[in-house]
């Protein structure tokens, strides 16, 4: 047997039509899932099937009865104990209850059988929520006229979760709140709509470089979307172990000529990357090497150190640091060797190399959430400050408004 999914409420139709309709009703056609609604009228005991009454106490509005909701249930427990079922886990719907999340549709999708109440009116008598009640669960923080949509989003979440609901788990794995981000943005055919184009990484056949840049742009959105829900993604994604150094890799002080031109372009290279979308076209396109490499020149006669990782003797990491102020600046990886720890690593040795600073100090654009990401899971938080704003107004280079903050090392 499917997992069942009983509500009950004062308008059954409404909440069963719904149910019926879409995935939800064709999984229960197919027998993976059991969904039933119950009218709680069915069970008053007066004629004129009253439902409700005034509050005691006094105040607007009007409140549920505990019998009809009572005897509703025992029928319900009754139905699935002839079944052969456990005692259905029973949940109020209520504006008093705990905030629902992903997180609780999957637990509740552990239990076999599933039993929502829906409120209607003024409330639901204290009584009945306390005899069966197992918790009780708010949607948000807004107010609604009933319980039903409030159910109906619930058994929704819940059931989609169920095998043979959806037609491939990674259809749900890859939803925003399952991983605690918002999902990537999504495009369908045409490849241009209306002057925008589908970006081009999406079309290109490359699935690692499709996989980073999905996971970029999730990071990003939640950043900027729902920065209580990235706060957690960090505090519970920590790096806690390293990816090991292979053979073949090194990092170098950067001495010759030669190094310092392999710096130069790194740095060019992500220079560029980072302002992509933030300066126009024509401001990155005018990014060049030789600026960088006389920005790197005079930062090390100021006392700045640079450094340069290689692979096989291939540049494709760079980070500077400053002995004189705790900093890390310059932490740019080639795009070909991004996903594969570099960035990890030389964050990690630049700290290092400034063990005199308990809480040494870096600076990142607020759009760049792949670095913010790295920075956040390694230990690194914000300081509340700021050290540049972009503002378009001011700057006629920049197309969005952005600005560099600080971060600092807490461990």
């Amino acid at each position: 047997m499917g997992m069942r999914v009983d509500i009950v409420t004062l308008f059954p139709e409404m909440c069963q039509q719904v149910l019926d309709a879409s995935i939800i009703g064709r999984a229960a056609r197919r027998g993976c899932i059991e969904t039933h609604c119950h009218q709680i009228r069915d069970y008053t005991l007066n004629k004129q099937k009253q439902t409700d009454d005034y509050p005691y106490g006094g105040g607007c509005g009007m409140v549920l009865y505990a019998q009809p909701i009572a005897d509703c249930l025992r029928a319900v427990q009754k139905e699935v104990a002839e079944q052969g079922r456990p005692a259905p886990h029973i949940v109020f719907l209520t504006a008093g209850g705990q905030r629902y999340t992903e997180e609780h549709a999957r637990r509740l999708a552990q239990y076999d059988n599933l039993t929502l109440v829906c409120g209607h009116y003024e409330g639901i008598d204290e009584r009945v929520i306390e005899a069966f009640a197992d918790e009780e669960i708010s949607i948000g923080d807004y107010i609604l006229t009933g319980g039903e949509l409030a159910s109906l989003v619930v058994a929704d979440s819940v059931l989609r979760l169920k095998p043979g609901v959806l037609a491939e788990q990674k259809g749900y794995e890859e939803e925003s709140y399952w991983d605690g981000l918002l999902e990537y943005p999504q495009y369908t055919r045409p490849e241009v709509w209306e002057g925008r184009s589908v970006p081009d990484v999406l079309l290109g056949g490359d699935h690692q470089k499709i996989d980073a840049w999905r996971g970029e742009k999730s990071r990003e959105r939640t950043r900027l979307r729902r920065p209580e829900l990235y706060e957690q993604w960090c505090e519970s994604h920590p790096i806690t172990e390293l990816p090991k150094w292979k053979r073949g890799e090194n990092v170098r002080l950067v001495k010759t000529e030669e190094q310092f031109a392999a710096a130069a372009k790194l740095f060019a290279e992500g220079r560029r990357a980072v302002c992509a979308g933030n300066w126009t076209e024509e401001y990155c396109a005018s990014l060049t090497e030789e600026e960088f490499l006389a920005q790197l020149k005079a930062e090390k006669k100021g006392g700045w150190a640079c450094y340069l990782h290689t692979t096989k003797d291939v540049p494709d990491g760079m980070v500077s640091v400053d002995h004189k102020t705790g900093r890390i600046e310059h932490l740019f990886v080639s795009g070909n060797a991004r996903g594969k720890g570099i960035g990890q690593k030389m964050l990690d040795f630049a700290r290092k190399k400034l063990e005199e600073y308990e809480h040494p100090r870096l600076s990142v654009l607020d759009t760049n959430a792949r670095a913010i990401a790295l920075y956040r899971r390694m230990g690194w938080k914000f300081t509340g400050e700021k050290d540049m704003e972009f503002d378009p107004a001011e700057y006629p280079s920049v197309v969005k408004k952005c600005a560099l903050l600080w971060m600092q090392y807490e461990g």
